[in-house]
C-alpha cells in the first residue's frame, strides 16, 4: 500500500472531513483540505487540526484552501466530498464545470439516494461511497470530540468498477487506525439503509424534543419512540430487498446508546436555523413506504415536524433580514 498514490482532496471540514483529514494525513497521504468558513480554514493553519475523546490527534496541515476552485487547481485524485447533502448539488456544478480530467469522487454523506446526485454528474466508475460509523462534535471549528467508533467504516466503488480504489482508501485508513472495510456495491447499499435508520431513529427526536441522544436513550418514553421508528424503516427496507442483520432492533438499541450525551448534527443544524438532511433520512423512509403502500406514520410525523419547524425559522430569518435592511433604509 502506497499512501502516496493518490493526492487527496476533502472538501467539507465539520466532524466527518476533519477525521478523515487527520487520518489520512497521518497514514503519509499528500492532504488537500478545503472549506468556505474562514475562521476555520485559519485555525487549521495555525494550529492544525486536533481529534479528542476516543480518538486522540493532534495534525498540521501543509495545504488548506477556503475555496473549492482553489482545490481542485491542485490537481486532486480522488475528492473526498464530506458536505451536508442539501450542498451536494452546488459543490457537483462546481466540479463539473472546473475538471476535465478523470477525478474519483468519494461521497461521505449521510443518507439515502445520496448516489443519485453524483451520478447524474458523473459517470458510475468515478464514484465511490463511504459509510462512517463514529461521529462527533466540534469543540472549536478545528477540534474535534470524537465522542465514539464503532468499527469499522465501509467504503466501495458504486457499480465494484474501481474496487482497487476503494481497497487503497480501506488499507490508507486502516493503517492510520481508523478500521474500514472494502465492501461491493451490493453490501453497501445495505450499510447506507443501516445507517440511515441509525440516524433516523434518534436525530429529528433529539431535534424536536432537544434531549440529547444519551438523554433519549436513557428514558423509557423516548426509547419505545426509538425502536418503533426502526420497526417502521425494517419493513420498508425490507420491501426494498435490503439485507439487515438477525436481531438488527436489537443491535441499533446496542448501537445508540452507545452515543455521547450531545446532539446529533441534524439538531445541532435545526436548533440553529440550518437547513437539515431530514428528506434524505426519516423523508426516504416515507418515500419508499408509500412505493410499497407501507405506512410509517411516526417517521412521516418526525419528518414533517422538522420541516415545518425549519420553515418558520427560515421565515424568521428572512424577516430580520428584511427588518434590518428596511432599518438600514431610513
Amino acid at each position: 500500500m502506497d499512501p502516496e498514490k493518490y493526492k487527496i482532496g476533502i472538501i467539507g471540514l465539520g466532524p466527518v472531513g476533519l477525521v478523515l483529514a487527520a487520518h489520512l494525513q497521518e497514514a503519509g497521504c499528500e492532504v488537500h483540505i478545503c472549506d468556505v468558513e474562514k475562521k476555520k480554514i485559519n485555525l487549521i493553519r495555525s494550529d492544525g487540526i486536533e481529534l479528542s475523546g476516543k480518538i486522540e490527534k493532534s495534525i498540521f496541515f501543509k495545504h488548506v484552501y477556503s475555496t473549492l476552485s482553489e482545490l481542485l487547481e491542485q490537481k486532486i485524485d480522488i475528492l473526498i466530498s464530506a458536505v451536508k447533502a442539501y450542498h451536494v448539488d452546488s459543490v457537483l456544478d462546481q466540479i463539473k464545470e472546473q475538471v476535465t480530467g478523470n477525478l474519483f469522487l468519494l461521497s461521505a454523506q449521510n443518507g439515502i439516494d445520496i448516489r443519485e446526485k453524483y451520478t447524474s454528474h458523473f459517470n458510475e466508475s468515478q464514484i465511490l461511497r463511504m459509510v462512517v460509523n463514529f461521529a462527533g462534535n466540534l469543540h472549536s471549528p478545528n477540534v474535534v470530540n470524537v465522542t465514539f467508533f464503532n468499527p469499522p467504516n465501509y467504503v466501495a466503488s458504486v457499480d465494484d468498477s474501481r474496487r482497487d480504489i476503494a481497497d487503497w482508501l480501506s488499507e490508507t485508513l486502516t493503517s492510520a487506525n481508523l478500521e474500514t472495510l472494502c465492501k461491493d456495491s451490493f453490501v453497501i447499499a445495505d450499510k447506507i439503509w443501516e445507517k440511515t435508520i441509525l440516524n433516523a431513529a434518534l436525530s429529528p427526536l433529539c431535534a424536536i424534543s432537544k434531549l440529547t441522544m444519551k438523554e433519549a436513550m436513557a428514558h423509557p418514553d423516548t426509547l419505545e419512540i426509538i425502536e418503533q421508528i426502526i420497526l417502521e424503516a425494517i419493513e420498508v427496507a425490507k420491501a426494498e430487498e435490503i439485507k439487515l442483520g438477525d436481531n438488527f432492533v436489537k443491535l441499533c438499541i446496542r448501537y445508540l446508546k452507545n452515543a455521547g450525551d450531545h446532539f446529533p448534527s441534524l439538531a445541532v443544524d435545526l436548533i440553529s436555523g440550518k437547513e437539515t438532511e431530514i428528506d434524505y433520512m426519516n423523508g426516504k423512509i416515507v418515500d419508499y413506504g408509500r412505493k410499497h403502500y407501507i405506512r410509517t406514520p411516526l417517521n412521516l410525523t418526525f419528518t414533517n415536524l422538522v420541516k415545518a419547524i425549519s420553515h418558520k425559522k427560515s421565515n424568521s430569518k428572512n424577516e430580520k433580514q428584511i427588518s434590518t435592511e428596511s432599518i438600514l433604509d431610513l
